[in-house]
């Protein structure tokens, strides 16, 4: 069972989960799968796109994608024949070949799909990307080293939610440091620069806690911050499995 967390509902928010909304995917390697893996168990109807058969073949074998064809995307007669240009959102999930992932965003762009996500394999091929009209351009690579290395400094941090390259919204299990003492003995704005948005637990949180709320071991906070603050709390180490 998930937990019902707030930084959970606010990821699954940021998605905008409308039971109308479809999602194309073009290029099925392992970030384009993990993407249609992710919608397409979470209840979206998603359209797979790769130029390789095999590929294809892969993703609708694993019932990762609601439907998928194979078709070169840098052609815009095979895109808009596919269907793919009438959905709300499409992932440009191609990232190795830099002349395929610029041509696809163009014809995706300027074929009328209203949000455009794009993968980058460098900052040069961002900015790229953005240039032919990409609304969002991530860096899945950059991102699993961030958070690798997030997780190997600070274990204490049970989720993160990265708000923009210098500030995220995280969980952390109540320190012990902090245990016994109200939000407003602590002065974490002050102390650390953090806010807390949210105590409880998996099962129950308080949104907005009260300043007179006197935090306890085991319970969780969801607090925000910019990352060199985060880094400064003093984070206990999760149990050993």
């Amino acid at each position: 069972m998930q937990s019902k967390s707030p930084l959970n509902l606010l990821q699954l928010l940021n998605t905008d989960r409308s039971t109308k909304r479809q999602f194309g995917v073009i290029g099925l390697g392992r970030f384009g799968q993990s993407v249609c893996s992710t919608l397409h168990h979470m209840g979206y109807e998603v359209l797979g796109v790769d130029l390789t058969e095999k590929t294809v073949a892969t993703a609708i074998n694993e019932k990762i994608v609601s439907h998928a064809m194979q078709l070169d995307s840098r052609d815009e007669s095979a895109l808009r024949e596919s269907g793919i240009l009438e959905l709300d959102t499409v992932v440009v999930a191609i990232g190795s070949f830099l002349e395929e992932s610029i041509v696809t965003t163009l014809n995706v762009k300027e074929g009328g799909v209203r949000y455009v996500v794009a993968k980058a394999s460098s900052v040069t091929h961002g900015k790229l990307l953005e240039k032919v009209g990409a609304d969002l351009v991530v860096y899945p690579e950059q991102e699993a080293g961030y958070l690798l290395a997030s997780k190997l400094t600070k274990p204490g941090i049970l989720e993160r939610f990265r708000l923009d390259p210098d500030h995220s919204i995280i969980e952390i299990s109540v320190p012990p440091e902090f245990s016994g003492k109200t939000l407003q003995e602590l002065q974490l704005r002050h102390r650390y620069g953090i806010n807390v948005l949210a105590v409880g637990n998996p099962e129950h949180f308080d949104i907005n806690p009260s300043p007179n709320l006197c935090l306890q071991l085991g319970l969780i906070m969801v607090v925000l911050g910019d990352d060199r603050s985060i880094h400064n709390l003093p984070l206990s180490h999760p149990p050993a499995a």
